[in-house]
């Protein structure tokens, strides 16, 4: 994961990263365990997007600033070519952006 990357090596000095599982999300927080319980932790994402990780996810616990944020869920689609983009819903629902400009939305070709 680039972020995570990025975000140990250049902004954050004694940081501290891992991996563990989704337990819970409430009011944009997510409850993870790891090491140990994490519990009340910010989900971070990029601008515009928000979302809820669904429980038993795979996410990365970082140390920033004195507190825990949850960095995101470990990605596990394997269909993207590089540079590709899709967005998913738990009940299936994907918006796709393919390389060559096309936009496929629950599978159908959008013109």
């Amino acid at each position: 994961m680039w972020i995570l990357n990025y975000v140990t090596k250049n902004s954050i000095s004694n940081s501290v990263a891992e991996k563990g599982n989704v337990k819970s999300v409430s009011d944009g927080h997510v409850q993870i365990n790891a090491s140990s319980e994490y519990a009340k932790i910010p989900i971070i994402a990029p601008y515009g997007i928000t979302y809820a990780p669904i429980a038993g996810e795979e996410s990365v616990v970082l140390q920033a600033g004195g507190e825990n944020i949850c960095l995101g869920t470990v990605s596990k689609n394997e269909t993207l070519s590089p540079g590709e983009l899709m967005l998913s819903s738990s009940g299936g629902a994907t918006i796709l952006l393919k390389n060559d400009g096309n936009v496929y939305i629950n599978g159908k070709k959008v013109s």
